[in-house]
């Protein structure tokens, strides 16, 4: 029975064969996409550089010596390689367990195709298992928590040594536990209408394209229309 570990070394390994010679490749957040960005730098000098979701995954693919573009200074990606906290059978995700989902919904919004790469556990029949992130202007958290919480849902504020989480956006985090979201497509664009609300961590508009999954078995590739 191959690790969580293994798997991840797997489907990021995998994700390698997306990669476009000689373009930009877009690079996600998270433990999966750090396994990316190891791969990554065995093919390094074949690619132009990476635009990166967040100022962690900037500073490990500059750390293997791969140049890291501003999205204002690039075009259109041909590829997005990120991780999931969850994905379901249509290629819907959810996303910002790293606290970087907005930057993540804005690089998948500049790609041509998404790659996701995870393990079997994050596939899921119905989005909801995982805590909902929700990144939030400070001074809206407690008007968002209570819309939330008229949906069935608890808004809670992500914590780190008893303070609010900033992401690289200076925002706070919502973490949203007792949904279950069998609409993804609606409640994405419903809860991204709501006053304060910078973006939820629902990716049905910028879904996966393809997944690479990583089971007992090897990794399977699943696509989607």
């Amino acid at each position: 029975m191959r690790s969580q570990d293994e798997l991840k070394t797997l489907v990021a390994k995998a994700a390698l064969q997306y990669v476009v010679p000689g373009e930009l490749v877009g690079v996600g957040t998270g433990s999966t996409v750090n396994k990316f960005i190891e791969a990554l730098a065995s093919i390094g000098s074949r690619i132009q550089g990476a635009v990166a979701s967040s100022e962690a995954s900037s500073k490990l693919l500059r750390a293997y010596g791969i140049e890291v573009f501003d999205c204002n200074d690039v075009g259109q990606l041909p590829v997005y390689v990120d991780g999931a906290d969850e994905i379901d059978a249509r290629g819907y995700m959810v996303k910002g367990g790293g606290a970087a989902l907005t930057r993540e919904k804005i690089v998948a919004a500049q790609s041509d195709c998404f790659v996701c790469i995870a393990d079997q556990s994050k596939l899921v029949a119905t989005l909801g298992r995982f805590p909902l992130p929700v990144e939030v202007i400070p001074m809206a958290s407690q008007r968002v928590a209570r819309q939330f919480a008229a949906l069935g849902g608890q808004a809670r504020i992500r914590l780190d040594n008893n303070c609010p989480v900033k992401t690289d956006n200076g925002q706070y985090i919502l973490d949203v536990t007792g949904l279950r979201i069998t609409d993804p497509l609606s409640f994405e664009s419903m809860v991204n209408q709501w006053p304060g609300v910078v973006t939820v961590g629902i990716f049905a508009h910028q879904k996966a394209n393809v997944c690479l999954l990583g089971t007992s078995d090897g990794v399977k590739t699943v696509r989607y229309d």
